[in-house]
This record gives C-alpha cells, sequence and structure tokens, in this order.
C-alpha cells in the first residue's frame, strides 16, 4: 500500500522524530507559519511527508546556511508564488494547444473555382473541376491567427 506524500498522517512527535527536531519547534513553526500542519476534530497536528520535507528544508537553511526564520519564511513564500504561477503557466499552455488545435482542425482553405470566383474547400481537397488551359491555379492556406 502507497501513502500519498500530502496524506497527513504523522502525529507531531513522529514527525519531530523524521525532521530531526524537537515538538516545541514544530509547534513554533506552526505559530509562526512555517509549516500549517492539518487539524484533526480534536485540534491535533497531522504533518504529511510534504511537511517533513519542509522541515528537514528549513533546518538546513537555519542552520546550515544561516538564513533567520523571517528570511526562510519569505522564501517559502516565494516558492509558494512560483509554484503557482508555474501551475497557471502550464494551464496555460494546455489552453493554447487546444485553441491550436482547435484553429488547425477549423482552418479555412481557399481556392479559385472554375468560374474564377473564390471558394471554400476541404481540407487535403483541391477544387472540383478541371482548371482551363492555360489558368494559373494557386494552391495555398490561410490561416487566421
Amino acid at each position: 500500500m502507497h501513502i500519498s506524500s500530502t496524506a497527513a498522517v504523522y502525529v507531531i512527535s513522529v514527525a519531530a522524530d523524521l525532521a530531526g527536531m524537537h515538538p516545541q519547534t514544530l509547534r513554533q513553526y506552526d505559530r509562526l507559519g512555517l509549516v500549517i500542519p492539518e487539524r484533526t476534530a480534536g485540534r491535533g497536528r497531522r504533518y504529511s511527508g510534504q511537511d517533513i520535507a519542509k522541515l528537514r528544508m528549513i533546518q538546513q537553511l537555519s542552520q546550515d546556511e544561516g538564513v533567520n526564520l523571517v528570511g526562510i519564511k519569505k522564501i517559502i513564500d516565494l516558492q509558494n508564488q512560483v509554484d503557482a504561477l508555474q501551475h497557471r503557466n502550464d494551464e496555460l499552455e494546455d489552453e493554447i494547444r487546444t485553441q491550436q488545435a482547435a484553429k488547425e482542425r477549423d482552418a479555412r482553405v481557399f481556392a479559385a473555382g472554375t468560374a474564377g470566383d473564390v471558394v471554400s474547400i476541404a481540407r487535403g481537397r483541391r477544387p472540383q473541376g478541371r482548371p482551363e488551359p492555360g489558368a494559373m491555379v494557386l494552391y495555398n492556406r490561410f490561416r487566421r491567427r
């Protein structure tokens, strides 16, 4: 059985052990908004695998890099913004691809009819009838952008 990294399953003592911290440190980080665990009906904290990873990152930034908690909060906020913008960018790229595919499906193709008029024809087809001898025939597909 696989447990999702977003599933809040760890009580505070287990989360603190996994992150190599004291439970009081986790409570402080919760108050500061650095790592906000889910809550049970009885208000107990439940941490996910992602929360544990974030706690480890906070510990590394604090101990190894010398970043204070205010700086760490700013880094986390900026990373959340980047993640949200990347998600929105992915959504917009999908929407553009969908619209482009629809445009290509619905692209209109025009040709000169046998009487010299402009006619719309099915994509990948040539106009009906044969051109008059000596007539110039130009096949080109125009797309609206």
